[in-house]
């Protein structure tokens, strides 16, 4: 396959998705930012892409649960179209409100047996928004996204991003199947669990930041790798002579080399 295409798939209140875009074809893809109202008139349209981000932002203003009403448009018109993207072997990103989109609308992870989610985001323990750089660890062995990389320092900012999972069991299978693919740690890269604020932001149940479906090839984070895509955006750039490739370009360059190796 050639270069690969990538939807950046926008709505009312998105704010993260000219970067988003910016970020993938910088790693080699061509990204078209869509509306979702143009794929609700034609869902085929999906269909001529090979990667579906979902970036992030405020969808709909969060005005009844972050990612709740753009979730709610995709479980319910958009469930098949879908389906036939995720069977057909493609990658699907989310990115902060978008990893919320994926966990409440179920793409990312299958509800119990008892029709209950699996899993939620919901308000940091500080009960405000949180505006930060993390370091983070890297489980690649599932995680299409995640090949190669051990460790990342990234910016986070979000006021729902506590993952909570429905139970102990349900933690324990996502972990034995190699789905949290990324876990916020210590600037050692240590990781004791819980880790205390702010190295946990939020307060996610056993450090989780980031996870990813049985296939690894659908993956829904927190912190927000478009925003350190070139060493200038590090914090301490000028202080530290950073010329290092930033951390979050081997994101998006993992998706385009799944369709290019």
């Amino acid at each position: 396959m050639g270069q690969p295409k990538v939807i950046v798939l926008r709505a009312p209140g998105t704010n993260c998705d000219e970067e988003t875009a910016f970020a993938f074809e910088r790693a080699g893809a061509r990204a078209e930012r869509i509306h979702i109202n143009r794929l609700l008139e034609r869902p085929t349209l999906i269909d001529d892409f090979q990667v579906l981000c979902l970036p992030g932002g405020f969808s709909y203003g969060d005005d009844v649960a972050a990612g709740r009403i753009l979730a709610t448009q995709m479980r319910r018109y958009l469930a098949d179209a879908l389906m036939r993207f995720r069977d057909a072997g493609k990658l699907v990103l989310g990115i902060c409100n978008g990893f919320q989109v994926l966990i409440k609308s179920g793409i990312l992870l299958e509800d119990s047996a008892a029709g209950l989610p699996a899993a939620t985001l919901t308000w940091n323990d500080s009960g405000r928004y949180q505006d930060r750089w993390v370091n983070l660890k890297a489980d690649n062995s599932r995680c299409v996204f995640m090949k190669g990389i051990d460790s990342l320092y990234l910016p986070i900012a979000h006021a729902e991003g506590k993952f909570v999972p429905q139970d102990d069991a349900t933690l324990s299978a996502l972990e034995s199947a190699g789905q949290l693919a990324l876990r916020y740690a210590s600037s050692n890269g240590q990781g004791a669990d819980p880790l205390p604020f702010p190295e946990n932001p939020n307060g996610s149940v056993a450090n989780v930041a980031g996870v990813c479906d049985p296939s690894g090839r659908i993956l829904g984070l927190m912190p927000h790798p478009e925003r350190y895509v070139d060493p200038t955006q590090h914090p301490r750039w000028t202080r530290e002579g950073l010329q290092h490739e930033a951390d979050g370009t081997a994101i998006f360059r993992n998706a385009v080399e799944f369709f290019t190796d």
